[in-house]
């Protein structure tokens, strides 16, 4: 067993409890203990070491993923018992858990902000599949997808595009670089997901190679070619381009299935630690990858 699979068992031994958790709940957490435990992915937080991050490790993640667990069924459980509201009044209402769900993270981590991404990605898709359940509709990735792109219509003009002097780190730049982030993939039902790594990710599976190896290529093709506005946050447009090039030129030798392919890994990851750069957008949308992996099309 690899040391991935090995930390995986261990951790959701730990964490996990199937007899408090539905399934949703339990396939969300087990993406993010996956993305975890995913090594090495360049300029994250993983098993190797602490990305360009001085202010988190990988137990520090742990302990983030035990804080919002119980919160994770309260979002399947608002989806089933909310399943007729508008959908304005559906997105407006899941608001205050996420908050609670951010207050348990900030509080098991020390104000550090380890899943906050993840907590919105997580918190829509499982309201979704609540409300789908209850809804007696089948779970697909296509209908769980266009349905989150429904909730979220308008979110990217109410949020970003308007002047509401927050100054947030989001709405500054969409206004300078027309960069929409988490609102944006979730407008869009997660195209790059249904695009890019979940094609990517599900061909490597198809062909023989394991969980591990078609994660860290779908995770490459996301440093290749997802608007990573973390990225842009740290190192500029520059920094953008610069691991979109990267990681292109990697694919375009083989990515991960050459037979050096973790090595240049590894390289690229002590270029970005480097450069203090870090893909924290494409660390949620790989979670999301594998846990949407889990529903048939």
């Amino acid at each position: 067993m690899s040391n991935y699979s090995s930390q995986i068992v261990r951790i959701e031994s730990e964490l996990l409890n199937p007899h408090a958790l539905s399934l949703p709940p339990i396939l969300a957490l087990k993406a993010l203990i996956r993305e975890i435990c995913l090594s090495p992915k360049p300029g994250l937080v993983d098993m190797n070491n602490n990305g360009a991050h001085q202010d988190m490790n990988f137990q520090t993640f742990i302990k983030s993923i035990s804080a919002i667990s119980s919160w994770f069924e309260d979002f399947y459980q608002y989806g089933k018992s909310n399943a007729n509201i508008s959908t304005s009044d559906f997105l407006t209402n899941i608001r205050p858990i996420g908050l609670e769900c951010e207050k348990a993270m900030f509080t098991a981590t020390n104000q550090v902000n380890t899943h906050k991404g993840g907590i919105f990605a997580f918190g829509l898709l499982l309201s979704t599949i609540g409300k789908l359940a209850q809804l007696k509709s089948p779970v697909t990735v296509p209908i769980i997808c266009n349905e989150v792109a429904n909730i979220c219509q308008g979110i990217v003009n109410n949020e970003l595009s308007q002047n509401n002097h927050r100054n947030s780190v989001g709405e500054r730049l969409f206004k300078q670089h027309n960069l929409t982030g988490a609102r944006g993939e979730a407008e869009s039902g997660y195209k790059t997901v249904n695009q890019i790594s979940l094609p990517v990710y599900q061909k490597m599976l198809n062909s023989g190679y394991s969980e591990e190896s078609a994660l860290l290529q779908a995770m490459l093709y996301l440093l290749a070619y997802n608007q990573d506005t973390n990225l842009v946050s740290r190192g500029g447009v520059e920094g953008l381009k610069f691991v979109h090039k990267e990681a292109r030129d990697l694919i375009n030798q083989g990515g991960i299935m050459q037979q050096n392919g973790r090595e240049k890994m590894l390289r690229l990851d002590d270029e970005l630690i480097k450069r203090n750069l870090s893909p924290g957008g494409s660390a949620d949308l790989i979670a999301v990858t594998w846990f949407l992996a889990n529903f048939s099309k």
